[in-house]
């Protein structure tokens, strides 16, 4: 039996339409490999060969403002795949991901997923979903961006990385991002990003110890993303 095959992550994605023999012929040409937190698994502007399969770990991705600012569209789970609007539109990367953690990536190319697009009509129907629904969920952000305070953005991106990614341990959340990387995901100043932790802390809303943040009160939270 192939690792494909065995792999309980192709079931979160596109690839769970393939059959055993698709998935055999995955397995002889696929490259898996490890990145380390901060690594690129591609940067904006690359011409991708193929498309990644995220099996462990977590990765932003962003694109650089015309001002330099690193703008965080998306964070990536594991089950995810990276890469198949540029595949299929035949285009350059039009964003960079980065891991956030270490990551176990695989890499499948090019020509074998436009053969499995081409010859499989339930797999080249799941792509096309998800597609669309990342251009959804782009709709979505843009509009909160558009309407919602800065304020309410924060709440609402808090509650998504408890919610999404869960907590350690000690009840902070899994995914520590940066004080700059969460303005970015935002879109706002570091500064003001920073003030508004300070705030949310002093209402007892979430708990800050260093760069770790603990969500206290998420129906507070919500109240204040509404």
């Amino acid at each position: 039996m192939s690792k494909c095959e065995q792999c309980i992550i192709r079931q979160f994605s596109s690839l769970k339409a393939l059959n055993k023999e698709d998935l055999l012929k995955m397995a002889e040409c696929k490259t898996s490999y490890t990145i380390k937190k901060g690594e690129p698994i591609f940067e904006e502007g690359d011409s991708l060969k193929g498309v990644f399969c995220i099996k462990d770990g977590v990765c932003k991705l962003s694109k650089l403002s015309s001002n330099g600012k690193d703008q965080i569209v998306k964070l990536v789970k594991p089950g995810e795949l990276l890469g198949q609007r540029s595949m299929i539109s035949d285009e350059v990367a039009n964003l960079s991901a980065v891991a956030l953690e270490d990551m176990e990536v695989c890499f499948i190319p090019k020509t074998e997923i436009l053969g499995f697009f081409n010859e499989n009509n339930t797999f080249s129907m799941n792509v096309m979903k998800t597609i669309c629904g990342d251009l959804k969920e782009s709709d979505d952000h843009m509009i909160s961006m558009a309407q919602k305070s800065v304020k309410a953005r924060l709440a609402e991106s808090l509650i998504y990385l408890h919610e999404t990614f869960g907590t350690n341990e000690d009840g902070s959340l899994h995914i520590q991002l940066s004080r700059e990387e969460l303005a970015g995901m935002i879109g706002t100043a570091t500064e003001s990003c920073i003030r508004l932790l300070s705030e949310f802390n002093k209402l007892e809303v979430i708990e800050l110890d260093g760069k770790k943040i603990t969500v206290k009160e998420v129906s507070k939270l919500k109240r204040i993303a509404e």
